[in-house]
């Protein structure tokens, strides 16, 4: 640490001078007037031998090489166990020129490192800290190891800078763990590592991936806010106790990670992974709307996530889903394939799902557009493939004309086919109709049925052909404009045929018809009633179709019109009382589902 002020303490001033005026700023070895390292050998040499293990030290500001650094750490060897054993260790703004090698060290009082700069690689590999442990800002220049050590009193990293690798593989923490503000500008790593009570990273800065592999939060009930530049693995953490983890990153991974009782995770700009999370207890996953606020009130940085800090959540597949309740997330991209109870799933807020190709797109030599609605990332996967899309590289942002690839395309055998797709649509169209999200119930209704009429293994030919039919008529019942253009057409045919067909030439008339027997008898009158005959000229008249037209409106309402007719024309009207009403009510049914709430 460079500084032009005094120490707190009586320091060496060892090369103090005009450019210096307070030189080395290690503490006074005890009798002398000069810090361990510019002690005099023969000085030196009495003061090391007159140590003995677990003594108390203090080298507070003092600059040690690595040899100096191991005289000193061989002086406190426990005979019994090899391994240096320390009492009260200050080493505050001490300065660690080469490898500072405390693995298996034992500090049974407070060790204190506030403020040491370790300019070489720091091993604490092993260390047992019996008290508090206390590295706030500390500057570890190298890599600094921690793996196994064992903190018994509460473990600080206030400020930390790491400016390689942390690895605190195995470690445990007894008690609280602050690493409040710590900065990891290489990987940190934390895989089995155990905090037994609570642990606290607000406004913790990650460069590089912050990996939590299997790590036991016992008690923690915090975690964050922090920003990771990459990915945060959770999988296979267990938390323990209620819990609130706040998180800005490009990704969080919680695969296999278990959480035994309530948990929010708030995020900002990340790809969640769920996939195989064991849930015991509700968990939320947010999309947090603003930067957040670390416990010092400052905001935490995000510069370098650019967006507009969206979250998606990319798969729940074997999560148990009626613990789960997503809100305001991206579902474009999420695998959804092997969950449980995903009927039960809570989607809060507004929920993100793809849509289906834009644009007019060839089938065989005819133009098509695809229906716009909300669709399931598997039934993308599966389209790419069946249509032989090629692949996509990792990263590339999807194309909106085209259908998305799944991670496994373009393999058949890893991509789920339209049974499966369908089962999925069914569990969480009642997702979304518990939400009163009735729109997007509708979309996963549609899937449904589509994925049931390409299903050529667990749909019959004759129910694969029904659907064909429901989907060509109405969009099966969920498109208005197609069963309203079918009524139109069927409308605009019936009226064509009744002119052409059923409409008799005029109306019939009737003759009377008299018998009078000889000698003034009884007159009998027979009225005969002439059969109903098509014109043989101007069918197609003004008046001939205003009379189709009154035949055809009411047969859309189930009345018969009271006309007379062809028998041809008695047909047509039987028909179209039975359809036109059927492709009215299949409009109505799909505006409905469409405003209902």
């Amino acid at each position: 640490m460079t500084t032009h002020s005094s120490p707190a303490w009586p320091h060496c001033a060892h090369g103090a001078g005009p450019a210096d005026p307070v030189g080395c700023r290690g503490i006074h070895v005890p009798g002398h007037t000069a810090c361990v390292a510019h002690l005099p050998d023969t000085d030196r040499d009495t003061y090391l031998a007159g140590l003995t293990p677990g003594a108390d030290i203090d080298h507070r500001g003092t600059p040690f090489t690595e040899g100096l650094l191991n005289q000193l750490l061989n002086a406190v060897r426990d005979p019994n166990t090899a391994d240096p054993h320390l009492g009260d260790a200050r080493f505050e703004e001490a300065q660690f020129f080469g490898d500072a090698l405390f693995d298996g060290a034992r500090f049974s009082g407070v060790a204190r490192f506030v403020g040491a700069q370790f300019l070489g690689i720091a091993r604490f590999i092993g260390a047992q800290f019996s008290q508090a442990a206390r590295f706030d800002e500390a500057q570890f220049s190298d890599a600094a190891w921690f793996v196994g050590a064992r903190f018994s009193g509460v473990a600080r990293f206030v400020e930390a800078r790491f400016s390689q690798a942390a690895q605190f593989d195995e470690a445990q923490f007894s008690d609280a763990a602050w690493f409040v503000g710590a900065r990891f500008s290489g990987a940190a790593l934390f895989g089995g590592a155990q905090f037994s009570s609570n642990v606290r990273f607000s406004g913790a800065y990650f460069s590089r991936n912050a990996r939590f592999d299997g790590v036991q939060f016992l008690m923690a009930w915090e975690w964050g806010p922090v920003m990771c530049e990459g990915r945060v693995v959770l999988s296979g953490a267990v938390f323990g106790a209620p819990v609130t983890l706040e998180i800005a990153a490009k990704e969080v991974v919680c695969t296999r990670t278990r959480w035994q009782s309530t948990a929010t995770v708030r995020v900002r700009h990340a790809s969640v992974d769920l996939g195989h999370a064991v849930l015991e207890a509700p968990l939320a996953v947010t999309a947090h709307p603003t930067p957040f606020t670390t416990s010092g009130g400052t905001l935490l940085d995000e510069t370098v996530l650019s967006g507009s800090g969206a979250v998606r959540v990319v798969s729940v597949q074997g999560v148990d889903a009626a613990h789960l309740v997503l809100t305001d997330t991206d579902l474009s991209d999420c695998l959804f394939s092997g969950g449980f109870h995903l009927d039960q799933l809570r989607l809060e807020g507004r929920a993100t799902l793809a849509s289906t190709p834009t644009g007019w797109h060839r089938k065989g030599i005819a133009p098509v557009r695809w229906t716009r609605r909300r669709t399931l990332a598997e039934e993308h996967h599966w389209r790419a493939q069946t249509a032989g899309q090629p692949p996509v590289s990792a990263g590339t942002p999807p194309e909106p004309r085209r259908w998305r690839t799944g991670p496994h395309h373009p393999d058949p055998a890893r991509t789920p086919d339209p049974d499966d797709v369908a089962a999925l649509y069914r569990q969480l169209r009642k997702a979304f109709e518990d939400a009163k999200n009735e729109p997007g119930a509708a979309d996963f209704y549609y899937g449904e049925c589509e994925m049931r009429r390409h299903d050529r293994t667990g749909t019959p030919t004759a129910e694969r052909r029904l659907l064909w039919a429901y989907w060509l008529l109405s969009g099966y019942g969920l498109r208005a404009g197609r069963a309203l253009g079918w009524l139109a057409a069927a409308m605009l045919a019936t009226i064509v045929l009744l002119m052409a067909f059923g409409l008799p030439a005029a109306s019939p008339k009737q003759e009377v018809t008299g018998t009078v027997p000889p000698g003034g008898g009884t007159v009998t009158f027979v009225i005969d009633k002439q059969d109903p005959k098509n014109p043989t000229r101007d069918r197609f008249s003004s008046k001939r179709f205003d009379k189709a037209l009154s035949v055809t409106l009411n047969s859309v309402v189930f009345r018969s019109s009271g006309q007379d007719l062809t028998t041809t024309g008695t047909y047509i009207e039987m028909t179209s009382r039975i359809l036109e009403p059927a492709l009215l009510a299949l409009a109505v049914l799909a505006i409905r589902g469409r405003i209902k709430r």
